[in-house]
């Protein structure tokens, strides 16, 4: 066995005795992580606000320190940006991940500190890697390279000292001298700020490598995959790559890519590991094969409470610790950090699957939602109902958004789909259908709004041409990296700009 691989399973087999106590003993861990960030913050200046150090347990800390969103924050991360020191974080942060915005608009500057990379962001990708090692002992992973998409990044306009990007462009920006020897493309491929640029380059030269796994958003990756069997000619990717065995996809759902990505790898020993990492952590990884769940990681220095969504607009909700939640409430997730975010609201919402070990399934975003009509329509009800519809009408979802169409004098309200097909059902009222009492039987208020047509009609389905979400998100500037289209708006506004794209075709 090659030297590398022999070190990488060695440090896997130490890792992975230290996950399997999340099962024991989460709440120590979680303990332990809470008063290890109180203690090192205690001297900054939001430490000082909020008296850390005479915080002496979580409960009293919750009555200290009020629920945070980007803009309490962002005075903040101005002043980090601008070259302050200790003020959310003790020392400098010289690194910031730009939010693909799909909350809003306006970017967001995440603070990333030397501590988050190290003991978040870079042990959930060794984890990852561990993890799977794990499961599967005689993987060969280890002997081929890595192919890793990732998005930009440029000097900050603020300082010349700080720098934003997106967060997988701040890894690669950082990643160890030793990582070359294990993944592709070239740093400066990598990097490349253009789409179309990085994508001609990463193929011609990713296309003779040895490729054992990849890693990025399904949504990007899929689009890089048919360019690299464009370019080669061949008829699939393991024509180009044989030795393929694993896709490490987050960032967006995998179901609506399932399909295409089982016909562009023919392989029943391919295997796709999902994680969940955000530009404010990694927070979860799919550690058991088969099990949609994800392990919520305990010791990536990240404190995680918890509050009951449908409770999120109370004027003090109530937060539940890890030691407090319970199975199938869908929850917004609250985050304390050691990149100095403090009782953050991070936007999305989770629902346990299974407690002792703690794993979570991520159903939605607090902000992308249908709730015109009271119906309270989420991501995960939208990702069944169109899983139920592709399986009955045999059809393949590229992308999709789905937002309001208004009452008016004598229209009934309603919801429009904006759906980009690779296979389109042969029978779209047949394919609507489905997809309307999938969603009902998930979603008891939309059921309630459908009935008899009282308060809501049958949802309308608008088929766009194919490249239309990417000709959305270029207009947008938003091509490629962490980038993702929004499922669900409570306006219109993401269904008219592309409805405005259509029409140019």
């Amino acid at each position: 066995m090659p030297i590398l691989p022999s070190i990488i399973n060695w440090l896997n087999f130490k890792r992975n005795h230290q996950i399997s106590l999340y099962k024991e003993h989460p709440v120590e861990i979680q303990e332990e992580t809470f008063f290890k960030l109180i203690d090192s913050s205690s001297k900054t200046e939001w430490g000082k606000k909020f008296n850390y150090q005479g915080i002496t347990s979580i409960d009293e800390f919750r009555k200290t320190v009020p629920l945070q969103q980007y803009e309490d924050i962002k005075p903040y991360v101005d002043r980090l940006r601008g070259g302050e020191r200790n003020l959310l974080w003790p020392g400098d942060i010289k690194w910031f991940a730009k939010s693909s915005g799909t909350t809003s608009d306006k970017s967001k500057f995440i603070p990333v500190s030397s501590e988050s990379l190290e003991d978040c962001h870079f042990r959930g990708g060794k984890d990852v890697l561990a993890l799977y090692a794990r499961n599967f002992p005689s993987t060969n992973i280890f002997n081929g390279k890595s192919l890793t998409l990732g998005g930009s990044h440029q000097i900050d306009n603020f300082n010349n000292q700080s720098y934003y990007g997106d967060l997988s462009a701040i890894l690669i920006q950082n990643l160890p001298f030793w990582a070359d020897f294990i993944r592709i493309p070239k740093a400066e491929t990598a990097l490349i700020a253009k789409w179309e640029e990085k994508l001609d380059k990463l193929t011609k030269e990713t296309v003779q490598m040895d490729v054992t796994n990849l890693a990025g958003v399904p949504s990007w990756n899929l689009v890089m995959l048919k360019h690299i069997l464009d370019y080669t000619g061949k008829n699939n990717i393991l024509e180009v790559w044989p030795n393929l065995e694993l896709f490490i996809h987050g960032g967006v759902s995998f179901l609506p890519y399932k399909e295409q990505y089982q016909r562009l790898i023919p392989s029943d020993t391919m295997r796709y590991m999902e994680t969940y990492n955000a530009s404010e952590g990694f927070f979860a990884i799919q550690d058991e094969p088969g099990d949609s769940a994800m392990l919520l990681m305990l010791d990536y220095g990240i404190f995680y409470e918890f509050i009951a969504l449908d409770s999120l607009n109370d004027p003090q909700p109530k937060c539940y610790h890890i030691g407090e939640v319970k199975k199938g409430i869908n929850y917004a997730m609250v985050i304390s950090t050691n990149g100095g975010l403090w009782r953050y609201l991070i936007g999305d919402t989770v629902v346990f699957e299974s407690l002792y070990p703690h794993k979570i399934r991520i159903s939605g975003r607090t902000k992308h939602y249908i709730n015109a009509f009271g119906e309270e329509l989420i991501i995960d009800n939208a990702e069944k109902a169109f899983r139920k519809a592709c399986e009955s009408a045999g059809a393949i979802i590229n992308e999709y958004t789905g937002g309001p169409v208004y009452m008016g004098d004598n229209v009934k309200g309603s919801h429009e789909w904006i759906v980009e097909f690779e296979k389109e059902p042969e029978n779209l009222d047949y394919f609507v259908n489905v997809f309307d009492h999938a969603l009902m039987s998930v979603n008891s208020d939309y059921e309630a709004k459908r009935y008899k047509d009282i308060t809501l009609v049958a949802p309308s389905f608008i088929i766009a041409p194919k490249g239309t979400f990417i000709k959305w998100l270029d207009k947008k500037g938003k091509l490629g990296g962490q980038n993702k289209v929004p499922r669900l708006s409570n306006t219109r506004k993401y269904l008219d700009e592309l409805k405005e794209i259509i029409q140019q075709f």
